[in-house]
């Protein structure tokens, strides 16, 4: 027995000798747990460049919601990075003196990526929710090279917004989103009277945009898809041509003459449009609180023939020189796709009587259903409901997009262009003075040129 009670003290005196250990050990990771706590507690000031600030005595809504950051999160601060003149010239000359901002806006990424301005952002994005509700057009945007590299900030489609009044009064149907490029030409054409002071289009120029990814689901805007263009595909050619015929007609009040325009009450095209003597008007949904207050009609958004939602959307960067990554990542993500975020906006907006300017970049039930509780304009819900689907303008996104599409010389005379742009080109096929079938191989070749050019570029 003696011998059994000295084994029991023995092992007694082993399990409290472990158990001490084991509450030193809780207790230095607890000291540990503090400290790490402190350290993210710690006073944090961040610099921000947005173009959509405004200023300081106007505080408007992207003012208030810098604001409302520094309630929910105290210990960071946010110190606005003013910038005057060209916005990529301000941030290189900041990058140069070691000054960037920690989070900023991109006008164009690839600018951002061939500086070397932004900071690699996978880790950050990869277990957050959030981010796994931007839609998937849209966080491919913000990918390069298999990395984010950017967030998803301010989001619109782009498209048609229909006059329903005018096609009333003159006892027509109005299109509707998802109305066929047949259905789209022809009431174009039905509502025109320009000695009633009426015509179909402001004017035709977007047509040769958004066409080919209306004829082809395999296409995008522009017909770019997959790093490609198109431009002498039949698609491409036949939205030229109908922007031709519509041009060639008078079915756009643009492009009449100014002894036609005297008919229409207004004395340019957005008083012509606000004073309801257009059928449609291309423009973004930023338009709608415009409308809203300033248009005599009745206005619904019908997006492009064939119902596809074309998105454009601004970018947030983060700077690669930030000393605060995780906070910078923190609050990029509550001014752009964060849902605490976005409900805080809408809070906001309703609060000081001010108007959304964004739509929902996530697309989290509550925050959508939210959303479109406060504005009522069908046709913009119908093309939420259609992300699925969805195309980019790339303007922002896509290397070497404003060569292939505007800025290239193409060696071709075009109207009193020596040397004209791909712009001035097409243009001309618009206004008849070039026929595009002679000239969409070689504007396609030239397109492909300088894209695969501006890529190599990055690498």
């Amino acid at each position: 027995m003696k011998k059994l009670f000295a084994i029991f003290a023995v092992l007694a005196l082993v399990f409290t000798m472990a158990a001490c250990s084991s509450t030193k050990d809780t207790g230095n990771e607890k000291e540990g747990n503090k400290e790490k706590a402190v350290e993210k507690t710690e006073n944090v000031t961040l610099s921000y460049a947005n173009w959509a600030l405004g200023t300081e005595e106007e505080q408007n809504l992207e003012r208030l919601m810098i604001k409302a950051f520094e309630e929910e999160h105290p210990n960071i601060k946010i110190e606005v990075f003013e910038i005057a003149g060209d916005w990529n010239e301000a941030l290189s000359t900041a990058a140069s003196a070691g000054e960037m901002p920690d989070v900023f806006s991109l006008s164009q990424l690839p600018i951002a990526l061939s500086n070397d301005w932004l900071l690699d952002l996978t880790e950050l994005t990869a277990a957050d929710a959030d981010f796994e509700n931007v839609p998937e057009v849209v966080r491919q945007s913000s990918v390069f090279n298999d990395k984010v590299v950017a967030v998803p900030n301010a989001q619109h489609f782009l498209g048609y917004f229909v006059n329903k009044d005018l096609f009333n009064k003159a006892n027509l149907d109005y299109p509707e989103m998802g109305a066929s490029i047949e259905e789209f030409t022809k009431a174009v054409k039905d509502v025109t009277n320009v000695n009633e002071g009426a015509a179909g289009l402001t004017n035709p120029f977007s047509i040769p945009d958004w066409y080919p990814a209306a004829a082809n689901p395999d296409m995008g805007w522009y017909t770019y898809n997959d790093g490609q263009y198109a431009l002498d595909s039949k698609e491409f050619i036949a939205g030229v041509n109908l922007a031709k015929e519509i041009t060639t007609n008078g079915y756009a009040y643009e492009v009449l003459t100014d002894d036609q325009k005297a008919n229409f009450n207004g004395e340019d095209p957005s008083q012509v449009w606000l004073n309801g003597g257009i059928g449609m008007q291309w423009d973004g949904s930023w338009a709608i609180s415009s409308l809203t207050e300033n248009a005599s009609f009745e206005f619904d958004f019908i997006g492009i023939p064939g119902g596809r939602t074309v998105i454009t959307n601004d970018l947030l960067g983060v700077s690669k020189s930030t000393k605060h990554a995780e906070e910078a990542y923190q609050f990029a993500k509550y001014i752009s796709f964060g849902k605490d975020g976005f409900m805080k906006r809408m809070e906001i907006a309703d609060k000081e009587g001010k108007t959304v300017n964004t739509l929902p970049v996530n697309t989290d039930p509550e925050i959508v259903d939210e959303y479109f509780s406060q504005l009522d304009v069908p046709g913009l819900r119908k093309a939420y409901d259609n992300l699925n689907e969805a195309i980019l303008e790339p303007v922002k996104t896509v290397p070497g997009y404003v060569q292939s599409r505007w800025e290239a010389p193409t060696g071709v005379k075009a109207g009193e262009n020596e040397n004209a742009t791909i712009a001035q080109m097409i243009d001309s096929f618009v206004k008849g003075d070039l026929k595009v079938e002679d000239y969409a191989a070689q504007l396609n070749q030239l397109a492909n040129e300088k894209s695969k050019e501006a890529a190599e570029a990055l690498k």
